[in-house]
């Protein structure tokens, strides 16, 4: 596999150290792999070598070249999960915010596959490779919610036509800022990489796939809104830069607009619920999980 090379322009987080806001932008990585990464000199800051502590500017240009080398295998690790479903062929887990779907370059631990490695004693589809055995679909690091995996390669493979048929369905719930326009409403917006920062999604209108997201307001708060939203389509970050789009981003939502010092363990979205029909028995099956205490706290904060 050859090394990547990815370019981020700065348009916002002016000032954060050069290893912070890499961690923050490439969230698939450690900041020990970044700053590692920085000091073997694969990082330039408008063509320059940098320390890890530089500060950023903005429109500064940052060159960031990711070594490709890949371990031999991923290790399982003891790691708690919270479990709302099992049988022989899939595992349905409320995934932790903060916790990383799979391994990725630099990041080879503490990540749901270890924990589920060690869980299930190897027993996931091969399908993916060594680095991602049993997942079909997956959420952001900081995105908490129901997420599901499969055991073996038949359950894999059903599970993953579905996925691509759009034949699921999914509710998130957030808290975003402001009041949207209307109570309820439809997304149908294109979503591509962003032209400036490839680690970030856009509404992209040439090169972006459709992507459709429903909305509906459950609750006002104070200069916020509670909302579930359901996606016909799975695009990388879909809700999050839906709602950016129409001015009302996810709160803690520091990449695509949602920045709030109080809310600072991310966006503030969960997967609730999570509804598809069973590779092996054929029976549709939903698996509801609510959200964390970060989630509930903000909800009680916004409400006084």
């Amino acid at each position: 596999m050859m090394d990547s090379d990815y370019v981020l322009h700065v348009d916002q987080d002016e000032g954060l150290r050069l290893d912070i806001y890499l961690a923050k932008y490439i969230e698939d990585y450690s900041r020990s792999y970044i700053q590692k990464t920085i000091k073997d000199g694969n990082v330039t800051v408008n063509g320059k070598i940098k320390n890890p502590s530089y500060k950023v500017n903005s429109k500064d240009s940052i060159m960031v070249t990711i070594s490709s080398n890949n371990p031999s295998s991923i290790e399982p690790e003891d790691i708690p999960l919270d479990i709302v479903y099992e049988d022989d062929d899939i595992i349905v887990v409320n995934k932790s915010r903060g916790m990383v779907v799979h391994p990725a370059i630099g990041n080879y631990s503490s990540t749901l596959v270890n924990a589920l490695m060690y869980h299930t004693k190897n027993s996931l589809s091969d399908i993916n490779g060594i680095e991602r055995p049993g997942i079909v679909h997956r959420i952001d690091k900081d995105t908490s919610g129901v997420i599901v995996v499969a055991k073996n390669n038949s359950s894999h493979r059903f599970l993953a036509d579905i996925f691509s048929r759009h034949d699921i369905k999914r509710e998130y719930i957030a808290i975003v800022k402001g009041y949207p326009d209307s109570e309820k409403g439809k997304i149908d917006a294109p979503i591509g990489r962003d032209k400036f920062n490839r680690l970030k999604m856009s509404v992209e209108s040439v090169a972006g796939k459709r992507a459709v997201t429903y909305f509906e307001v459950k609750q006002k708060l104070d200069g916020a809104s509670y909302i579930s939203a359901f996606l016909e389509t799975g695009r990388t970050h879909q809700i999050r830069v839906h709602m950016s789009f129409i001015g009302n981003p996810l709160l803690g939502d520091d990449i695509y607009g949602g920045k709030d010092k109080r809310f600072t363990n991310g966006q503030l979205l969960h997967a609730r619920l999570l509804g598809f029909v069973h590779p092996r028995t054929h029976q549709y099956m939903e698996f509801v999980a609510e959200p964390d205490q970060y989630f509930e706290n903000a909800l009680e904060v916004l409400s006084k």
